[in-house]
């Protein structure tokens, strides 16, 4: 498996998320989503909350879920079950420097 990287999920994964739920024959999982990706694409993901996890059949993803398990346990004895709260998203200013944040 090729560099993994543990995320919090955002809006703009909806679609990656839905596509791991299909193959894996279940819905995408409530709450806050932590996501394991190689090489750009999501492979597995758990809710902070539940503990509810989807991953892709058609791919190694023990490891990936294990990880997964480890570090929302740790989110949720640090942040509380929902996990750690989301930081604003930053509006870009002219030539792409950043602007205030969104509240």
């Amino acid at each position: 498996m090729s560099d993994l990287t543990l995320r919090i999920c955002g809006e703009g994964d909806d679609s990656a998320l839905q596509r791991v739920a299909e193959r894996d024959s279940t819905v995408v999982p409530g709450g806050r989503l932590l996501a394991a990706e190689a090489s750009g694409q999501i492979l597995a993901a758990i809710s902070i909350e539940s503990g509810d996890v989807i991953a892709d059949p058609f791919q190694r993803t023990g490891d990936a879920v294990e990880l997964l398990r480890r570090r929302a346990a740790q989110l949720r004895r640090s942040h509380g079950p929902g996990g750690p709260t989301p930081l604003p998203q930053l509006q870009r200013g002219p030539r792409g420097s950043a602007a205030t944040a969104e509240t």
